[in-house]
């Protein structure tokens, strides 16, 4: 007994020194400055939504199908100018007008991807049929369910910046992440039986080269979303598998499996088309036409919706301090340049407004974000660093938050 005592109190020992290593090299990131700064809001939602004008808030089902149609002739020009890439006598010109289309093609549906995201909540039409008929179509096109991710989009909505009721982006623990990466338990319990640290078990420094974080940034935008769908990975921890395609997932409802199903159904038959365009062409036209903007797609929706939630200046909050207000606000709008900001109908340099009220339409959001800008002061937070950069400071400086606390800051 006593010999067991003692290995556990030296377990214990190297385990406290290990992590007071690791945060001396891990300094508190510059969210450190705002945490200082931070303070409530004195005002109300109300209050927030008289400084918009009230035209902001008007829906127009025929402007917004102005959008769709934009969106789908520019996508269908596109794909009419790639059947003519084969035709070039040049290989290293091929090689450079198929990328140059699958950028182009990626952000084409990213933007209608956005326009399905507006139908999801009610921002596109004041008639609910005609937003779920739209979006359903245009969603499943793009291979994604649209009632499974409007559904849980909505809580992500309802409950932004909450630890335990958001649905997206919810940030590692400090205990979670030490479990996860291996340095102790997420009980703060020692194993047993005890033994003491591996000189293997100390942090590598694997863990803090570069190449690591932009493997991981990488498979971030390629596998991300798709994870996110079958699995919530990046969602709330649930014990069971959880998934979009699972009607009995505790991320919806019960009435709603219906609906789930329905969405499920839909995908099934897009993935039908897309083997019937297989069979009548071949296996390649259809990835260079449709797979690689699709994937294209997968890497712009995370790479938005990842920055959009996670930088130094956004806190997150536990039950005992959260409220709507406080949660809208934990966004930054963000520059992407005047050509992305068009193409992906300004979805990501207005999302404060969104937050705050959603189902106002994209078309008037600019608008409200400039008087949202006036009326909020230093609570409006915009970055106008460009994206990729954007991308690698928040990746490598938000690692985690505190496990206790009202309000709660990332740390790297």
């Amino acid at each position: 007994m006593a010999i067991a005592e003692g290995l556990r109190q030296r377990n214990a020992a190297a385990a406290a020194d290990k992590l007071q290593q690791q945060d001396a090299k891990r300094k508190v990131v510059s969210s450190a400055e705002f945490a200082q700064k931070w303070e409530k809001p004195q005002f109300t939602i109300k209050d927030v939504r008289d400084a918009i004008p009230a035209h902001c808030f008007k829906r127009s089902t025929l402007h917004s199908f102005a959008y769709v149609a934009y969106d789908v002739t520019l996508m269908s020009i596109l794909c009419y100018a790639a059947t003519h890439i084969s035709s070039v006598e040049s290989t290293l010109l091929r090689a450079i007008l198929w990328p140059l289309y699958w950028v182009c093609q990626g952000v084409i549906m990213t933007g209608i991807w956005v326009i399905a995201h507006e139908c999801g909540h009610q921002a596109f039409s004041d008639k609910s049929w005609i937003n779920n008929a739209v979006g359903y179509v245009l969603h499943t096109f793009l291979l994604v369910p649209y009632y499974s991710w409007k559904f849980s989009h909505a809580k992500h909505h309802a409950k932004n910046a909450h630890m335990t009721k958001d649905q997206v982006f919810v940030p590692n623990t400090r205990n979670r992440l030490a479990a996860e990466t291996g340095a102790v338990p997420a009980s703060h319990e020692l194993p047993s039986p005890p033994s003491p640290v591996p000189a293997a078990d100390e942090e590598s420094i694997w863990d803090d080269a570069p190449i690591a974080d932009l493997i991981s940034i990488v498979a971030m935008l390629t596998v991300g979303w798709p994870l996110y769908l079958l699995r919530n990975a990046s969602g709330q921890r649930f014990p069971e598998w959880t998934s979009h395609f699972k009607p009995g997932s505790r991320i919806f409802e019960p009435r709603q499996w219906k609906a789930v199903l329905i969405s499920n159904i839909g995908l099934l038959i897009m993935l039908g088309v897309l083997g019937a365009a297989v069979y009548l062409t071949s296996f390649s036209t259809v990835f260079f036409y449709y797979v690689v903007p699709y994937l294209n797609v997968n890497a712009w929706l995370v790479t938005i919706t990842y920055l959009q939630h996670t930088d130094p200046r956004i806190p997150h909050f536990n039950e005992s301090e959260w409220t709507f207000l406080l949660g809208a606000l934990s966004t930054i709008d963000r520059d992407y340049g005047f050509l992305l900001n068009h193409f992906f109908h300004h979805i990501q340099d207005t999302h404060v407004a969104h937050h705050l009220f959603s189902t106002m339409p994209h078309y008037h959001a600019q608008e409200a974000t400039e008087a949202l800008k006036k009326f909020l002061g230093p609570f409006y937070m915009k970055d106008d660093t460009p994206v990729w950069k954007s991308l690698w400071k928040s990746y490598t400086n938000c690692r985690f938050v505190e496990d206790e606390g009202g309000v709660l800051w990332y740390k790297q």
